[in-house]
C-alpha cells in the first residue's frame, strides 16, 4: 500500500471495524507506514473524523514496535490534536506505551524512549486529564501519569491533587479509574 492509497481508503467515509482489521493487516506488513499512518491522524484531527486514529491504535495494540522509529515526531505532536475523536484513540497508545516501558519494561522501549519524550507525553496527559474530555482520554492519561510516576517524583502528588478535587464531578466510570489510581498512589505512600 502506498500513501496516497492509505489516503484514499482513509478519506472515503467512515469505515467499518472489519475494514480496520483489513486495513491492519495490511499495515502490520508495512511498519514503514507508521509515519504516513500518523500523518493521516493529524489531517484527520482538523476535519474532526476518526478513521485513522480508530486505524492507528488498531495497528499499535498488534505491531506497538512500531512506534518506536516516529516517536518523537509522535510525542511532539500531541499537543497539537484538538478534537476527541483523534485524542481517545492516541491516548490509549500512550497507555500503551508506558505499560510497555514501566509495566512490562519491554528493552525496545526502555533503551530507545528518552525522558525528554517522556516529559512530552506526560504534559499532554495532564492537559487531557485536567482538559474538558470525555472519559476515556482521562482515563487513559490516569494510568499513563500513574506509571510516569515511578519515574517522576512529583508526578504522583501532583496527580492525587487533580484525582481528589475532580472525583466528586466525575462520571461513574471517571470515579471507578480515579478510585483504583488513588488506591495505587496510597499504596506507594503518596
Amino acid at each position: 500500500m502506498t500513501k496516497e492509497e492509505l489516503h484514499i481508503r482513509l478519506n472515503s467515509g467512515r469505515i467499518s471495524k472489519p475494514q480496520i482489521n483489513g486495513l491492519v493487516q495490511q499495515l502490520e506488513k508495512q511498519p514503514e507506514m507508521a509515519q504516513a499512518l500518523f500523518n493521516e491522524v493529524l489531517l484527520e484531527d482538523k476535519v474532526g473524523t476518526f478513521n485513522a486514529s480508530w486505524t492507528f491504535d488498531h495497528l499499535m495494540r498488534k505491531k506497538l514496535i512500531y512506534i518506536l522509529p516516529i516517536f518523537e515526531d509522535f510525542v511532539n505532536r500531541l499537543s497539537e490534536l484538538k478534537t476527541e475523536s483523534c485524542i481517545r484513540p492516541i491516548a490509549h497508545v500512550c497507555e500503551m506505551v508506558c505499560e510497555a516501558y514501566f509495566k512490562k519494561k519491554n528493552p525496545d522501549f526502555v533503551q530507545n524512549i528518552t525522558d525528554d519524550q517522556l516529559e512530552k507525553m506526560m504534559s499532554s496527559c495532564f492537559d487531557w486529564l485536567i482538559g474538558p474530555m470525555n472519559i476515556a482520554p482521562k482515563v487513559f492519561s490516569m494510568t499513563c501519569l500513574y506509571y510516569l510516576g515511578l519515574k517522576y517524583d512529583w508526578v504522583h502528588p501532583e496527580l492525587k491533587l487533580v484525582l481528589e478535587d475532580s472525583y466528586a464531578t466525575g462520571t461513574t466510570g471517571y470515579k471507578n479509574r480515579a478510585k483504583k489510581t488513588l488506591d495505587k498512589l496510597a499504596k506507594l505512600g503518596v
